[in-house]
C-alpha cells in the first residue's frame, strides 16, 4: 500500500457468471459479466472521494469488495492499511457502511435501541457505547426522538439514524453507497450538507461515496472517479473535469417523444456534433449534444429539422456539467428512464 492513501486498489477485478444453473448444471447459456474491470483507486485520508456512474457501472460491487462482503477475483485492495482478503476483521472495524434505502435499521425498535444493538455487535464497551450514542443522537438532531419507534420517522430522520449506526464504533472511514437514493429532494439536500459539514469537516471522516447524481458529486466530492462498465474512465476534481470540456457547448433539445428518433438521427448526422445522449420521460424527450462550435451546429440542425418539417422544439445552449463530461468520455447518460440492471 502506498503511503498517504487510506484506500487503495490495484488492478481489482470481479466477475459474475450470468448463466442459469439448476442442480449444478447449466441450463441456459449466458455470459460472464465483468462488474469491476482492473480498477485502480487511491483515496487520500480525510477527503470525500466520489465514484460517479450510472446503474450497472460496478459502483456497488466495488463497495462490496472494499467492505469485505464479496471477494475479488483478481487484484488487491487495502483499506486503512489492511488487506480486504487477509485482514477482513480489521477492515470491518475501520469502516462504516451506508447503503441507499431504509431497511438497514430496525423499525420496531427506537433510535436509541437501534444504536445500542449495533454497538454491541461491534463489541463497543457499554460505558463507551452509552456516551457515544448520546453524542451521535445530538449530532444527528435526534435526541428529542431517541425513544420513538423508527417506523414513525421521516425518510430524512431514518437516513440520519443509518449514518449514526455506521458511526457507532467510530470508524475512520465511511463508505456511502447511493446514500440519498429514494429520498425527497429536500431530505437529499439536508443529508448532503450533513455529510460535507458534519461528517467530513467536523468528524474528520474519510468518505468514499458512490452516486449517479451529478449534483451530489459536484457538491460533495474533493475528487471524482467516472466509472463506466466496470472501468475507471478518469479521476480528477469536479472543476478540473468540467474545464476539460470547457471548449464544448451543450445543445439541449426538448421535444414530444414521437419526434425523438427523427431528431436524434438529424443531430447525429451533423459533423459538428461530438457526443449525444437521450433522456426519455413520459411525454417528452431531452436530447443533449456536445459541440465545439455550438451555434454553427445549431444552425445546421435547425435547417435539417425544417427540411423534415419537424415542429419547433425547445432549444438552449448551456455550459458543460459533470454529466456532459461523462457523456464526452463514455457516450452514455448517468441516468435514463430505461434504467439498466443494477450493480
Amino acid at each position: 500500500m502506498t503511503r498517504g492513501y487510506i484506500i487503495e486498489t490495484e488492478d481489482l477485478v470481479k466477475r459474475f457468471d450470468k448463466r442459469e444453473k439448476r442442480f449444478g448444471f447449466i441450463v441456459k447459456k449466458g455470459k460472464i459479466i465483468t462488474a469491476v474491470d482492473h480498477v485502480n483507486l487511491k483515496v487520500r485520508k480525510g477527503e470525500i472521494f466520489g465514484i460517479l456512474g450510472p446503474n450497472g457501472a460496478g459502483k456497488t460491487t466495488l463497495i462490496k469488495i472494499l467492505s469485505t462482503l464479496i471477494l475479488p477475483d483478481e487484484g488487491k485492495a487495502f483499506v486503512n492499511g489492511y488487506d480486504v482478503v487477509k485482514d477482513e476483521i480489521e477492515v470491518r472495524a475501520s469502516i462504516g457502511v451506508v447503503t441507499g434505502g431504509e431497511r438497514s435499521i430496525y423499525w420496531k425498535l427506537s433510535a436509541k435501541e437501534n444504536l445500542m444493538f449495533f454497538a454491541k455487535l461491534y463489541n463497543v464497551p457499554s460505558k463507551e457505547a452509552k456516551e457515544r450514542i448520546e453524542n451521535l443522537l445530538e449530532l444527528m438532531n435526534l435526541k428529542n426522538r431517541e425513544n420513538d419507534f423508527v417506523e414513525d420517522f421521516s425518510s430524512g430522520m431514518k437516513m440520519k439514524l443509518i449514518l449514526a449506526r455506521a458511526l457507532v464504533h467510530d470508524p475512520p472511514i465511511l463508505m456511502l453507497d447511493e446514500p440519498t437514493i429514494g429520498l425527497d429532494p429536500e431530505f437529499s439536500i439536508e443529508i448532503r450538507k450533513f455529510i460535507k459539514e458534519k461528517l467530513n469537516r467536523d468528524e474528520k471522516k474519510t468518505i468514499l461515496l458512490t452516486t449517479h447524481y451529478m449534483n451530489e458529486a459536484d457538491f460533495l466530492c474533493d475528487r471524482i472517479a467516472l466509472m463506466n462498465k466496470g472501468k475507471i474512465v478518469i479521476i480528477d476534481d469536479p472543476q478540473s473535469l468540467k474545464l476539460q470540456i470547457k471548449k464544448y457547448d451543450t445543445l439541449v433539445f426538448e421535444m414530444p417523444r414521437i419526434y425523438t428518433s427523427q431528431v436524434k438521427q438529424i443531430i447525429e448526422s451533423c459533423e459538428l456534433i461530438d457526443g449525444i445522449s437521450v433522456d426519455n420521460h413520459a411525454k417528452v424527450s431531452i436530447i443533449k449534444a456536445l459541440s465545439k462550435n455550438g451555434f454553427d451546429a445549431l444552425d445546421q440542425i435547425l435547417q435539417r429539422l425544417k427540411a423534415k418539417k419537424i415542429p419547433n422544439l425547445n432549444l438552449s445552449i448551456e455550459n458543460p456539467t459533470l454529466e456532459d463530461v461523462f457523456i464526452h468520455y463514455t457516450g452514455r447518460k448517468l441516468v435514463s428512464e430505461e434504467e439498466e440492471e443494477n450493480d
